[in-house]
């Protein structure tokens, strides 16, 4: 891994690491703003908060806008575009004719969504991830890999923003044989990965020095889908690369690691992060640490922005000052609000099994998912991936995984075991392969 210099640490100190009471001052000015331009220009915020009988001017304060502003959902966004035929569910507040792009997303959940978007120099979400990319250690006339497009937007903005010499390389799914040889040839310092591409890099790694290869990177970023503990030390320690991982903040944008590695920053100049008990108090954030589920407010989207929308995210959240100096607020993402399953009265969670298929050789790479069709079942269905170049005895491996499985979450597994191609192939987003799947 490149040394990188610490003292220029912020790409925009003042706003990076303002204090709590300033960031709070500037988000109830914005709150009150976007309240009354919603109502005025967005036909489902108007309907459904007329349907509560909430008016902008009830809304004076941020505690008044945690009191009477109600929720959204996806699935009421989706029924409003089905009820329609509005692609933007009734989110958006200017003519079309303004938008610069539209944008969706991976469509893990169900259907993708749309992203209206208004800009200039670089879309919102690409222009705050700038921070992210500084933080990592891009500067001017650093070389990055880029990918032809993105299912979200495009991020060559983002990289000409901070001065980084873009080269377009096809580093879609299949080709990271092609992408370390790219990586050989041009000598990046940065580069963003998926998951899958963590799976193809671990049928490489007996025939390839990843570490000779990758020893340009200053870093690397991966989404769409965590990365285990044991994952992340390969990563790190085998093949070279300080891998960055960011997440979804509720749809409204993304939030990274900093080098400390320590949770995901909210960037809250942008975002409002509330981290609630939805059902028990919808006004008060749950302490610091403790798991609530995500609610984001767009506060920089003036084309569609989400209010009060509940990412369905489990997280635990804290707004103590980073080891990095940034004063936003930090979360660690617990899971998905529907991915506990209960096997006979038992919960089952994600980690559980995921520790479990890791452990196996043939299964390191963790490509499992649950089948189900309901939350609470008798039986747990589990599809699992196995290497086959590493992979003897199929029926063996089925025998010690139902035993690991066993121990982890004291539920005897039904077992369907399939190649990590195979399985991977039937991902129906392009970024995320889904753990829970119905069939």
């Amino acid at each position: 891994m490149v040394d990188r210099d610490i003292g220029d640490r912020y790409f925009e100190p003042e706003v990076e690491t303002m204090s709590r009471d300033r960031l709070r001052a500037r988000q109830e000015e914005r709150v009150l703003e976007l309240v009354e331009y919603a109502y005025g220009n967005s036909v489902l915020y108007r309907a459904l908060w007329d349907d509560h009988g909430v008016h902008p001017r009830d809304i004076r304060s941020l505690d008044d806008f945690r009191a009477r502003i109600p929720f959204i959902t996806k699935d009421m966004v989706r029924a409003h575009r089905a009820r329609t035929g509005d692609p933007f569910g009734g989110l958006l507040c200017v003519p079309t004719e303004e938008l610069t792009s539209v944008s969706s997303s991976s469509g893990t959940t169900g259907d993708p969504e749309f992203f209206a978007e208004i800009w200039e120099d670089a879309p919102p979400l690409v222009a705050a991830s700038v921070r992210d990319l500084w933080e990592l250690g891009l500067r001017p006339g650093d070389r990055v890999l880029s990918a032809a497009g993105n299912f979200r937007n495009l991020m060559d903005p983002g990289y000409q923003a901070l001065g980084a010499v873009v080269i377009e390389v096809d580093i879609w799914l299949g080709r990271m044989r092609e992408i370390v040889e790219a990586i050989r040839e041009y000598r990046p310092v940065y580069l963003q990965m998926m998951y899958p591409h963590m799976v193809e890099l671990e049928h490489l790694a007996d025939k390839v020095d990843l570490k000779e290869a990758f020893s340009s990177l200053k870093g690397a970023s991966c989404a769409g889908q965590p990365l285990s503990r044991k994952m992340r030390e390969r990563i790190r320690n085998d093949w070279g690369i300080d891998v960055y991982e960011y997440t979804s903040a509720a749809d409204t944008g993304t939030a990274w690691e900093c080098r400390e590695h320590d949770g995901f920053h909210l960037w809250e100049d942008t975002v409002l992060a509330e981290c609630l008990d939805v059902e028990k108090d919808p006004r008060h954030d749950v302490p610091d640490g403790e798991l609530g589920e995500l609610v984001a407010t767009d506060l920089d989207n003036r084309a569609a922005p989400l209010i009060r929308y509940r990412s369905e995210d489990l997280v635990r959240m804290s707004r103590d000052r980073c080891g990095c100096g940034r004063t936003h607020a930090r979360m660690w993402v617990g899971g998905r609000r529907g991915d506990e399953t209960v096997v006979q009265g038992r919960s089952v969670v994600l980690a559980d099994i995921w520790q479990a298929v890791e452990d196996q050789p043939e299964t390191v790479a963790g490509v499992f998912q649950i089948v189900r069709e309901r939350r609470e079942v008798d039986a747990l269905r589990l599809r699992v991936g196995y290497d086959p170049d590493i992979t003897g005895d199929v029926d063996a491996l089925a025998g010690r995984l139902g035993r690991a499985v066993h121990d982890r979450t004291g539920v005897e597994p039904v077992l369907e075991l399939r190649t990590e191609g195979e399985l991977l192939r039937t991902m129906t987003s392009v970024a995320k392969f889904p753990r829970v799947v119905k069939r």
